[in-house]
């Protein structure tokens, strides 16, 4: 007979842990129901007749049109970039991967913002192009080109990252036997690289295709007008701009429905990990012209991630800092960031190891994803579509969305969030209770001292990592706050449209120097912080 779980692993009940599980994925689930529930009444309470008519079939098609552009162009650029970086050996290269690595945290109005500072009317290349030749380079970054361009940035840097984990990961033995076949740079891909990466592919497509399909800043900043306008900035629009509330609804209904169907699609794929250990340095180079055109690629790929974020951190830390910081709505702004920011990371941290050391009590397979699946919500629910769902709700129980919206944007950012921390928490949570069920349960110990002397070490650096992710995420949202947000509430990246739509560009790129240079040490600092405190408590 097959041995269950609990007996390959015989932890001691731990039924707290269980009903802290089971309630946070109930009003995880309950939250969502809600939502849907408040969108689909306020969709059947208004007449037909009396409904905007809505382009929906151009908004789903320039939607997943560009989604879909920027899932394999990303997955192209990742490939290699990835390829080049396993390759290559040169003083730097933990950097030029730690660049990588920061784009999953890179707010992607400041990569926009970037973008322009670049290749706009008034950016560098354009001011070097009319020094040298005397002309103006019409460079067409705004529309789906500048779209594109962006979400590749971040993405594309997303994906080299997670497929050089993979390439590293090639077992010594391998090489080694490859090396003395004396493969050819093409035959090494095909036989060895490909094998490698291809489970991870059809994952990281479905990841990237949803960020892109459920893209707001990027598409609001770059977009150029309505013909490249995404459902997520139409649901905006028509709530902000037009407050047309069935077209919304309606727009939302869509999204969710689109969503959902890629969220059970990717169901299947192999799994992506939010936690990448450290680089292993391989023996193995090339040589001549794939080693040429790995420099290439590489240069290339930095020049373009890096240009742009230098950009923001010459020009914003400029001559317009200093009016910036005497304006009291930066000083409002700011506070409400850190503070938001704050309270989603250490929800999100809460939420997620609730939700997994719940999973890891129990070796019933119908318990573990009923409590894992909730989690997940937000792929469903796009930040957009929770907020406005939301908002319907406060203003149809009489609550001034006012005095809601600041508990709303906590804890929607924590949402946003929360797929990531449960799936770098949850793996190595389940492996300790696999590896030291029996220890735990010989020593007697109980819940708390389990989690203090035992979890806690081994996952310390990894809750860092969900802290930071999760405070990144907060602090360059711009979806639930655009909905919620008021001349007297507002956050860095919301003061930053405003700014833009004002004209006070010189504001716009301080406030992105500061949200950028706060995301690098958050992403840096914070996992450090962690590990030494779990380290010390080792």
């Amino acid at each position: 007979m097959k041995r269950s779980r609990r007996s390959n692993s015989p932890l001691p009940p731990r039924p707290l842990r269980l009903l802290g599980g089971t309630g946070v994925a109930a009003a995880i689930a309950g939250l969502v129901v809600l939502v849907l529930w408040s969108i689909a009444a306020a969709a059947s309470a208004e007449p037909a007749a009396a409904r905007t008519p809505v382009d929906v079939r151009h908004l789903l098609a320039m939607t997943t049109i560009q989604a879909g552009l920027t899932t394999v162009l990303s997955l192209l650029v990742g490939t290699a970039l990835a390829w080049a970086l396993n390759r290559l050996r040169f003083p730097g290269r933990d950097l030029a991967v730690g660049l990588f690595a920061s784009a999953i945290v890179t707010p992607g109005i400041v990569v926009a913002f970037g973008l322009l500072a670049v290749w706009g009317r008034s950016g560098w290349v354009n001011a070097a192009w009319q020094a040298l030749f005397g002309a103006p380079l019409d460079v067409p970054i705004f529309g789906l080109g500048g779209i594109l361009a962006a979400h590749v940035l971040l993405d594309g840097a997303f994906a080299a990252r997670v497929l050089l984990g993979r390439l590293d990961a090639i077992p010594m033995a391998r090489l080694k036997t490859g090396q003395s076949l004396a493969l050819t740079p093409w035959t090494r891909f095909a036989v060895l690289d490909w094998p490698a990466i291809r489970g991870s592919l059809p994952g990281l497509a479905a990841i990237i295709f949803l960020l892109a399909f459920t893209s707001f800043p990027i598409v609001l900043l770059l977009g150029g007008g309505p013909a490249n306008q995404t459902l997520e900035v139409a649901i905006y629009s028509a709530v902000r701009l037009d407050f047309d509330l069935n077209a919304a609804v309606l727009l939302a209904l869509v999204q969710i429905g689109a969503c959902s169907l890629v969220v059970l699609a990717a169901a299947g794929f192999g799994h992506v990990p939010a936690s990448l250990g450290p680089v292993r340095q391989q023996r193995w180079s090339d040589r001549g012209w794939a080693q040429l055109a790995q420099w290439v690629v590489l240069g290339l790929g930095v020049l373009g991630f890096a240009l742009p974020l230098a950009a923001i951190l010459v020009d914003g830390f400029g001559t317009g800092l200093g009016a910036l910081l005497q304006r009291p709505t930066f000083w409002r702004s700011a506070a409400a960031s850190l503070v938001i920011a704050s309270l989603s990371a250490a929800l999100t941290l809460l939420l997620a190891l609730a939700l997994g050391l719940g999973r890891a009590a129990s070796a019933n397979p119908v318990f573990r994803t009923g409590i894992g699946v909730p989690s997940y919500a937000y792929l469903a629910t796009p930040a957009v579509v929770l907020a406005l769902g939301i908002f319907l709700f406060v203003r149809n129980s009489g609550i001034s969305p006012d005095a809601a919206a600041p508990v709303v944007v906590v804890i929607a950012n924590a949402l946003l969030a929360l797929p990531f921390a449960v799936a770098t928490l949850g793996p190595p949570l389940d492996a300790i209770a696999l590896s030291r069920g029996r220890v735990i349960r010989s020593l007697a110990l109980g819940g708390w001292r389990q989690f203090s002397d035992v979890e806690w070490p081994l996952v310390g650096r990894d809750a860092g990592l969900v802290v930071a992710l999760a405070f990144c995420f907060s602090l360059g949202d711009l979806g639930v706050i655009a909905l919620f947000g008021t001349q007297d509430f507002a956050t860095l990246p919301l003061l930053m449209v405003r700014s833009l739509g004002a004209y006070r560009t010189n504001d716009a790129a301080a406030i992105a120097a500061i949200m950028l240079s706060l995301t690098i040490l958050a992403f840096v600092a914070i996992p450090r912080l962690f590990g030494a405190i779990a380290h010390a408590r080792a």
